[in-house]
């Protein structure tokens, strides 16, 4: 069976006012689903159909020289998990051992949100801003480029991802990247969720 778009955990309209449904349609509906067509396409009759998402990610890396497989699936999977790193009525802070752990990386919570947004805000061209995991509990930040994502690091776990690339804000604010991570942080973010990912990794 050919890998299938996941559904959204929520509405299609459920980001208003922060993400409109115009975009939600663009980049889930087209751009996500056009990703998921070209990596089913370039996998068909290959070993790789059998494979889970996550094992094609790692054996078409091709130890830093990415394939045109990497290229889809990896975007195929950054989508669905910055989608799953969002809710309506998102923001607020996080609790319990994430916020301990952001505390300790980054001094505060303002501080991690200003060194996330440096991150998404540097990233030349296309990419991601991430917040990763080490299996001590340790965060740390990372920027990747165009589909690179730190699945393909063995010693760090993702718990949540900004997608850069223009198509992510630009039916929304335009050009305007500051404007739209500034409204990702304040208001989007699944603190619950990126909490759970956090107890998962360091379990």
């Amino acid at each position: 069976m050919p890998f299938q778009l996941p559904p959204l955990p929520y509405a299609i309209n459920a980001l208003e006012p922060h993400m409109s449904q115009k975009s939600l349609e663009f980049h889930y509906g087209k751009h996500h689903q056009t990703y998921l067509d070209n990596m089913n396409k370039r996998i068909a009759g290959s070993n790789l159909e059998s494979k889970t998402l996550e094992e094609v990610i790692k054996e078409s890396w091709n130890n830093g020289s990415p394939t045109a497989v990497f290229n889809n699936a990896a975007q195929v999977w950054n989508h669905t998990f910055f989608w799953e790193s969002m809710k309506p009525n998102g923001g607020g802070a996080p609790s319990g051992k994430l916020a301990e752990a952001i505390n300790a990386a980054s001094g505060s919570l303002d501080d991690f949100k200003a060194q996330f947004k440096n991150a998404g805000a540097t990233q030349f061209g296309s990419g991601w801003a991430w917040l990763v995991t080490d299996k001590s509990g340790k965060l740390s930040i990372e920027k990747t480029p165009n589909a690179v994502t730190p699945l393909v690091e063995e010693s760090k776990t993702p718990i949540l991802t900004m997608d850069v690339w223009e198509h992510a804000y630009y039916l929304d604010v335009q050009n305007r990247r500051p404007d739209y991570m500034t409204t990702f942080v304040d208001s989007l973010i699944d603190w619950d969720n990126v909490g759970k990912r956090y107890e998962a990794a360091t379990a």
